[in-house]
């Protein structure tokens, strides 16, 4: 992968259902359920358009996705967005495709008059490179709930005001 020819877009086409499935299981790292979640946010941002509140972003190379993000104004607050999902084909991992995803999302959420971000990770030994990858991007851990996925699994919060 070449990040000079990755090309970016908004727009959510079905075949992205089987881009982001095989994206977020090269990875490794997520259960099923956790695939399956994956794939039924992309579902319903193809069946529900623009009444769904879910907005994705594509990286793509000569027209194969290499990596995504999905992101949403949190419902009743003045310009705060969850990023629900970041995510690059383990190919492509270590190549500067996450950061300028990430960049890049948060313009878009800029130019929705987004003032914070948050993202969500596990505490587990194997997601030390996704919270250093946030705290890279300039993101403060701002919340630790113990135990939150299951027993020693526990969820830390990262924030950026933008």
């Amino acid at each position: 992968m070449n990040i000079s020819r990755i090309t970016y877009r908004e727009q959510i086409k079905t075949s992205d259902l089987a881009a982001i499935a095989r994206i977020v299981k090269s990875s490794s790292f997520f259960s099923a359920a956790e695939i399956d979640l994956a794939c039924e946010l992309a579902g319903e941002k193809l069946a529900d358009g623009k009444a769904s509140s879910y907005q994705f972003l594509f990286g793509e190379d000569e027209g194969f996705v290499q990596g995504y993000t999905c992101f949403g104004l949190i419902p009743a607050t003045a310009g705060s967005y969850d990023l629900y999902w970041i995510a690059v084909d383990n190919a492509c991992r270590a190549q500067g495709l996450g950061k300028q995803l990430l960049k890049k999302t948060e313009d878009i959420i800029r130019s929705q008059r987004g003032e914070h971000i948050y993202a969500e990770t596990s505490s587990r030994r194997q997601y030390q490179a996704t919270q250093r990858f946030y705290e890279s991007c300039g993101y403060l851990r701002e919340a630790y709930l113990k135990d939150f996925y299951a027993a020693g699994d526990s969820k830390f919060i990262y924030s950026k005001s933008l």
